[in-house]
């Protein structure tokens, strides 16, 4: 299902004058916990600044930048063009593999994050975006200071209005996602687990484990949600336009964050053709998730690969 074909059947507030609502017990603690996740992996990274001094082996590295990796993928080729825009079709395992290393990232289940992200392109810049950076308006730098924040971080803590009925019908009538949605919990768990055990049995060491959970977990974490947040909040102010959108849609290609969002930086292509499996279109625009996909269709594990051809991309150009 692409963000086209959502139907809009419920009246979508203003950004301005949006009444606040008092939030319930369940809204309370998943404020708590969404804290929680954001506050903790910042505390890794502290904690590891104090620790320099006695220095970062190469396992940490390692783990680090596997697990970065491994659950990026999860959430780039998994999350994000697979299960928001069909991208592509994939076998039974990959399916799994990739809703559970999404799980990983902390980012919320697979069914959430994908009905929230199809709102988002339904009503990208306007009024319904979860998280456009222009809730504030377009006219004054405060306002668009505030709106960054907001896009970047705010809109987590505010109560989550999305319809996953709505948003994400295909996904709910998936027994099998529906119990990897439901595992979320488990699955952060499990994200911090494994680089620990990692760690332990690269090393021998407790120190060892302790730098595979700080590393490999913790800061891992931290980097891959502050790259997450980028793409909401400054590939939609800062960077190049090549291709068409809806008037109101100010999504962009933001090259210095290419390498580190597996291609998802190349954001103004995506909003202009969000079922293309290859973001960065031009030959010097590095997108590592398109290449993984590539991968998995010559392995026979993915098939109908929505490959954007020149013709396909040139419709889309200024």
């Amino acid at each position: 299902m692409s963000s086209t074909d959502v139907a809009r059947t419920r009246p979508v507030p203003p950004f301005w004058g949006t009444p606040k609502l008092a939030r319930s017990a369940a809204q309370r603690a998943q404020l708590a916990v969404t804290l929680l996740i954001v506050l903790l992996p910042l505390a890794g990274v502290v904690v590891v600044a104090t620790a320099l001094v006695g220095g970062v082996s190469l396992v940490d590295l390692v783990l680090l930048a596997a697990f970065y990796v491994v659950t990026g993928l999860g959430l780039t080729a998994g999350y994000h063009r697979l299960f928001t825009h069909r991208s592509f079709t994939p076998n039974p395992p990959l399916k799994v593999a990739l809703a559970v290393a999404g799980g990983m990232c902390f980012e919320g289940g697979v069914i959430s994050w994908v009905a929230t992200h199809r709102r988002h392109h339904a009503f990208a810049d306007r009024p319904g975006d979860p998280h456009s950076p222009y809730r504030y308006g377009r006219g004054s730098a405060w306002g668009q200071l505030r709106g960054l924040g907001h896009a970047h971080l705010g809109w987590l803590f505010g109560a989550d209005t999305t319809s996953v009925s709505q948003y994400a019908p295909d996904l709910q009538a998936d027994p099998l996602l529906r119990r990897i949605d439901r595992a979320f919990p488990l699955l952060c768990l499990v994200s911090l687990g494994l680089p620990t055990l990692a760690g332990w049995l690269l090393t021998g060491t407790w120190q060892g484990a302790i730098g595979g959970l700080l590393w490999g977990g913790l800061v891992r974490v931290f980097l891959l949600h502050h790259v997450t947040w980028s793409v909401n909040s400054l590939c939609h102010v800062v960077g190049s336009r090549p291709f068409r959108t809806h008037r109101d849609d100010r999504a962009t290609n933001l090259w210095p964050l290419a390498l580190v969002s597996f291609g998802d930086s190349w954001h103004n292509l995506h909003h202009a053709d969000p079922t293309s499996a290859r973001h960065g279109v031009e030959a010097h625009q590095v997108d590592i998730a398109a290449g993984f996909i590539r991968i998995c269709e010559r392995l026979g594990w993915a098939t109908r690969v929505q490959w954007p051809g020149r013709s396909r991309v040139e419709a889309h150009r200024r």
